[in-house]
């Protein structure tokens, strides 16, 4: 089976492992595959190579007629999670084909992850950016705002980037080079060091160096 650069997961959770010189590793668990082969991608039809796969199988009853379409073409089978891994050569992949951890990685290498980081909703300055705040006593009345934002002079506006109020996480972030501490292929787990992206069940992305 040829070399596949990535694999879709989710994060189960965080624990630790002890190395063989009693060392605690903190590890995040990730469920990781198998994965479905759906659609293969070359540069004379797409301008690039990749094949298609999906994740975490979905009932026929739940899937719309176009979704069902798209998915009859690799078996029928419907998945919650579609998304795409550049590869060399597509048509060393099949239609239907299974990808999993064996495939991937091995332990001790390392390997980038992507994920989305939690939302925290619409926050202040204070949490979102860190920012001290006023005092909290003496008859103080600035405790939690932004303070002035510009100029009244020049250049008479709010700079671009300025520091404000906004929506905060739910961002995508990948961490590189992180270690592969144990695989376990029967249960389809991973356990890398350190810590990943997301909240718990969030949809991880696990992609080699090559």
């Amino acid at each position: 089976m040829p070399k596949t650069i990535g694999i879709l997961g989710r994060k189960i959770g965080m624990t630790r492992v002890y190395s063989e010189h009693g060392r605690s590793i903190p590890v995040t668990v990730i469920e990781a595959g198998p994965c479905t082969v759906l659609q293969k991608k070359t540069v004379e039809h797409e301008g690039y190579n990749a094949i298609q796969v999906g994740y975490l199988e979905k009932k026929s009853f739940r899937m719309t007629r176009p979704e069902a379409g798209h998915f009859k073409r690799s078996g029928g089978t419907g998945f919650y999670h579609v998304s795409e891994f550049r590869v060399s050569d597509p048509e060393m992949y099949e239609l239907g084909q299974k990808i999993v951890l064996a495939d991937i990685v091995n332990i001790g290498d390392k390997v980038h992850v992507t994920g989305l980081t939690k939302g925290r909703g619409f926050q202040g300055v204070v949490k979102r950016h860190g920012f001290a705040g006023g005092p909290e006593t003496h008859g103080s009345m600035f405790h939690r705002a932004p303070g002035s934002i510009g100029c009244s002079a020049w250049p008479a506006r709010v700079v671009k980037g300025k520091k404000m109020p906004g929506r905060m996480g739910n961002n995508k972030v990948t961490l590189k080079n992180l270690t592969v501490i144990d695989r376990r292929d029967d249960e389809n787990l991973l356990l890398i060091e350190g810590a990943v992206p997301g909240a718990k069940n969030g949809l991880i992305s696990i992609f080699t160096r090559a």
